[in-house]
């Protein structure tokens, strides 16, 4: 289940990626699969393991074109281990609602972002976060929760404050959001309330049967109360100060470019591939159940 909408972010094969928070990895194995070179960061050392797993399995399936490569690494979002200008494109989807210093984080990302390049955001939307805050306490109050709700002009203010250029923007899993409320309202851990358990059916089934008449509810219900609100947006070239300092600031560029791809690729080969056996096809499908719930 994808949040960020490739058909308006679009990846090319050898783009350097950063998902940033990565989860279970759902973003950066999409980005994988597009021949992209992929590194996979979160704080998280059990997602992390688990997510350079199944990157092994898609190397071994077959799923990943050749020149596509892919690390899963440990990492502190306010402190990314990369040099500037690293990554062509940056992806960080619900993880910035989690963190206290969101503007440090952008400036992070930013820096990491070479000119030119793209960054997709997703962060609870308003609305539909709204209503689960006032159904459950517990649904925040945990630790590594929820710590703020955006307003879409509150997240595109700091995003062009940090240096950045919104293009587009939309809404993401409306049919998420009862799920959500149903959850809030019969307490967030309790999974066995008929209610929340035959609306998950419906996801696991919305998510690997993709009928059309889901499809098409989910396109009508995004822009009333879809889940996540998404924002695309652009790192701008720097202005050039003369015609003589052109020459040794394309020349710094490159130096910059260099180490970047260097460090995009190095650790590629680290990811263990015990227990990677399963083509990772079929992972999707044994994943599919958490994944009903990972709009949050």
């Amino acid at each position: 289940m994808l949040t960020v909408d490739f058909s308006r972010f679009p990846l090319a094969p050898g783009d350097r990626v950063l998902d940033l928070g990565c989860g279970a990895g759902r973003h950066a194995f999409e980005c994988y699969r597009r021949g992209a070179q992929v590194v996979a960061l979160d704080q998280n050392g059990d997602e992390i393991r688990e997510v350079a797993k199944w990157f092994a399995a898609m190397k071994e399936a077959g799923e990943a074109p050749a020149g596509a490569s892919a690390t899963a690494m440990e990492g502190d979002a306010l402190a990314l281990p990369f040099p500037d200008d690293s990554f062509d494109v940056v992806i960080i989807s619900e993880v910035m609602e989690h963190i206290p210093d969101d503007k440090g984080v952008l400036a992070e990302m930013v820096r990491v972002l070479r000119p030119g390049g793209r960054i997709a955001v997703t962060v609870p939307r308003y609305g539909p976060e709204k209503v689960c805050w006032a159904l459950s306490d517990a649904y925040h109050e945990v630790e590594g929760g929820h710590i703020r709700i955006y307003r879409g002009d509150e997240l595109l203010g700091k995003m062009r404050e940090a240096g950045l250029e919104p293009y587009g923007t939309h809404h993401a899993h409306g049919l998420h959001s009862p799920y959500w409320w149903l959850k809030c309202a019969f307490g967030v851990e309790n999974d066995k309330a008929l209610p929340v358990q035959a609306y998950h059916k419906l996801l696991v089934w919305d998510i690997m049967k993709k009928p059309l008449a889901t499809r098409l509810a989910e396109r009508a219900l995004n822009p009333v109360i879809g889940k996540s609100f998404v924002v695309y947006a652009t790192k701008p070239h720097l202005p050039e100060t003369s015609a003589a300092a052109g020459p040794a600031a394309e020349g710094a560029s490159e130096s910059t470019k260099a180490p970047a791809k260097a460090t995009a690729k190095s650790g590629a080969k680290a990811p263990a591939r015990s227990g990677a056996k399963a083509p990772a096809k079929s992972a999707a499908k044994t994943s599919a159940k958490t994944s009903a719930g990972a709009a949050k």
